[in-house]
């Protein structure tokens, strides 16, 4: 247990490579570094809605599974990011209804989608936090850990602590871009056929790369 890493919801932004798909952002509690997550269109608006506390006349997806979980007396006692594999994170979801207690597998944005109705904690492992965070630097980008100086990490940096624009994040527009690196290989396509279609062949020549190193990788462990 002592290996989980606690997060919360910074935001969410369009992805300027991916149409349809956005890109969710969850921050380390207390922590330098912030998971960009891809999701589509539905889950992003569903978590939108939440973090801007708006009421929406019908209750969405979401809103009804965690009614229906509710009116049974069973509770989210927690939402764990456990996987990181092809550009996919997994999650699974810790119920309970006092008697018993069931893990249910989950897509990580309907997960999310849940956790922040519920207000449950999201967690994480340390080895997925160093595989696929970003720090922010000063000038307000997203690092790689490998780019920024190990000695300029306040490992007690939360953006919660300080008067800087973050304030203001949560639930807010964030543009956090994903590493086409996490993308998974059928996200790569559609984002290669995209880039093609739009003539942007330098950016399309670089994902493609990508794309054939991820093909070959998995080629590889079959």
């Amino acid at each position: 247990m002592d290996d989980r890493v606690k997060l919360y919801v910074m935001g969410i932004s369009y992805s300027q490579l991916h149409s349809g798909a956005f890109a969710l952002l969850l921050a380390q509690e207390g922590g330098p570094y912030r998971i960009p997550v891809v999701i589509g269109a539905a889950e992003a608006q569903s978590i939108a809605i939440r973090l801007e506390g708006i009421n929406p006349p019908r209750p969405l997806t979401h809103d009804l599974f965690v009614s229906f979980a509710h009116a049974f007396g069973v509770k989210l006692k927690e939402v764990f990011i456990y996987k990181f594999e092809d550009g996919v994170f997994s999650s699974e979801l810790t119920f309970s209804d006092g008697d018993r207690t069931i893990v249910l597998d989950a897509r990580t944005s309907d997960a999310i989608a849940i956790a922040i109705r519920t207000r449950t904690p999201i967690l994480t492992t340390n080895a997925i936090l160093q595989e696929t965070g970003f720090i922010i630097d000063d000038d307000g980008a997203l690092r790689h850990p490998d780019e920024i100086d190990p000695e300029a990490i306040d490992d007690n940096d939360d953006p919660m602590d300080d008067d800087s624009d973050l304030l203001n994040v949560r639930g807010a527009d964030y543009m956090a871009e994903p590493k086409l690196e996490n993308y998974a290989i059928e996200e790569l396509e559609r984002t290669l056929a995209q880039l093609i279609e739009d003539e942007n062949y330098e950016e399309a020549a670089r994902v493609s790369e990508i794309l054939n190193r991820k093909r070959a990788a998995r080629d590889g462990n079959k």
